[in-house]
């Protein structure tokens, strides 16, 4: 019995993976924050209970209820603290003042008071004029009239709020800078895959054949390294295109070369015209080859910068465009002994393409069906237009050997030009393709624009 194979364990979330990293972080902080709060609020509620109580007392101790007389204090009572609050005490009993703390009733006027209730008041004292915060209430019982009014110095109860604001807001302010590193940390930490793919893709040779591990640990990464693995083997095509391009080039300029060459050496002997002749057609062949180098050259260059004008896209009537080629072809043909025509619709047929694209593709298969057909060969140029596209096809009846309906740029064999060809359609958004024709024909080229 064979053994289950085990399944692949799911692949985590990087977001998942930081946020986990980062709400522990702020767990933690959070809960440090909660307990030195904690402990701060116990600690300043302790204090401030226990200056009310030292007030109180020392409230009491100079309060003198008869009225007779007022008790100091001295300083050294022992009745100092932090949280003690001076507060002012004046009581009346059926109109009779019977206490007065602070010695401030002169300066009061209680008819302005409202009967119970806060109020803020300003006032002169021994100390000079100040606000006061007033809490009043007034009783009648058993026919007497009793009347209280607490007083607190508002400069002072400012101070006391700051002073409680201070020591809340301290520990905050010590764990500001605990929650940054905290973050910076898990922050680091949480991106640290994403800095080792990056060092990867770095450290990646993609002309080499390498290619990017698919079986990465976070979910997020399996669409980079995809899109990154389909860039490389883009450009691993993109580079054996080159190098199959590069033989093709050495491979046509080899046989001219060599036999300019051996020309050469042998007219140095006997220079006949035959010799001299040969020479010259292997020259211009040679010639031929790196013109055709050097429109390839300025075709690619349109992609990556070239001059505007020759990069605007515009509306180009192909019956024009092939008439005006044809013209120019004239004489070739007559020399090479070919027929030359042009097959168009009535009505024009036009395409949104780069004009000096076109006229250098379309120029490069006329002059492929002149220079590689024999002499008496029909060369047809047609425009057309069909339901499912409109296109250029250049036929002839030269009976040229080659398989059918396959692209010019990945037949072996066909010459500089038509891969010229190949690449210039790729970029203009057409298709070049190869089949046998109509009879007569025997080989057609079509330039094909989908509708």
């Amino acid at each position: 019995m064979n053994p289950v194979a085990a399944s692949p364990s799911p692949q985590p979330v990087l977001r998942r993976y930081i946020l986990s990293w980062t709400l522990g972080a702020l767990l933690l902080v959070w809960l440090t924050l909660i307990a030195v709060a904690w402990s701060t609020g116990f600690r300043e509620a302790r204090k401030f209970s226990d200056g009310q109580l030292v007030a109180v007392a020392k409230l009491w101790i100079e309060a003198s209820p008869t009225g007779a007389s007022q008790n100091t204090v001295p300083a050294s009572a022992g009745l100092e603290h932090e949280y003690l609050q001076d507060v002012a005490v004046l009581a009346w009993e059926d109109g009779r003042l019977v206490a007065d703390t602070h010695r401030i009733a002169p300066g009061l006027d209680i008819t302005s008071l409202p009967p119970r209730g806060f109020r803020t008041l300003t006032l002169q004292t021994e100390h000079g004029l100040s606000d006061w915060r007033s809490f009043g209430v007034r009783l009648n019982t058993d026919g007497r009239e009793r009347r209280v009014l607490a007083l607190m110095d508002m400069k002072k109860r400012g101070e006391l709020g700051k002073d409680i604001a201070e020591h809340v807001a301290q520990p905050a302010i010590l764990i500001l800078p605990l929650v940054a590193l905290l973050l910076w940390w898990t922050i680091r930490r949480g991106l640290r895959p994403l800095d080792q793919l990056s060092s990867e893709v770095a450290a990646l040779d993609g002309f080499a054949g390498q290619r990017l591990d698919t079986q990465h640990r976070f979910r997020e990464f399996t669409s980079t390294v995809s899109a990154i693995n389909t860039l490389v083997d883009t450009l691993q095509k993109q580079a054996q295109r080159e190098r199959e391009f590069a033989s093709d080039v050495a491979h046509e300029l080899r046989t001219p070369l060599a036999v300019i060459a051996l020309q050469a050496r042998a007219a140095q002997g006997d220079a006949s015209p035959e010799r001299l002749d040969r020479l010259e057609r292997e020259a211009l062949r040679a010639g031929r080859i790196l013109s055709q180098l050097l429109d390839l050259a300025r075709a690619q260059r349109t992609g990556t910068g070239g001059p505007s004008n020759l990069l605007e896209t515009q509306d180009v009537e192909l019956g024009e465009l092939a008439a005006r080629l044809i013209s120019n072809h004239a004489q070739l043909a007559y020399e090479t002994g070919h027929e030359l025509s042009l097959q168009q619709p009535e009505q024009p047929v036009r395409v949104s393409a780069q004009p000096m694209l076109l006229e250098l593709a379309l120029r490069n298969l006329i002059e492929n069906a002149l220079r590689h057909t024999p002499e008496g060969t029909q060369v047809s140029v047609e425009i057309w237009r069909s339901s499912d596209g409109f296109g250029v096809s250049v036929s002839d009846d030269g009976q040229r050997a080659g398989s059918v309906a396959v692209t010019a740029a990945s037949e072996p064999g066909l010459g500089l030009g038509l891969r010229l060809v190949g690449r210039i359609a790729e970029q203009m958004g057409a298709t070049l393709e190869r089949d046998a024709g109509e009879p007569p024909m025997s080989t057609r080229f079509n330039l094909r624009w989908a509708r």
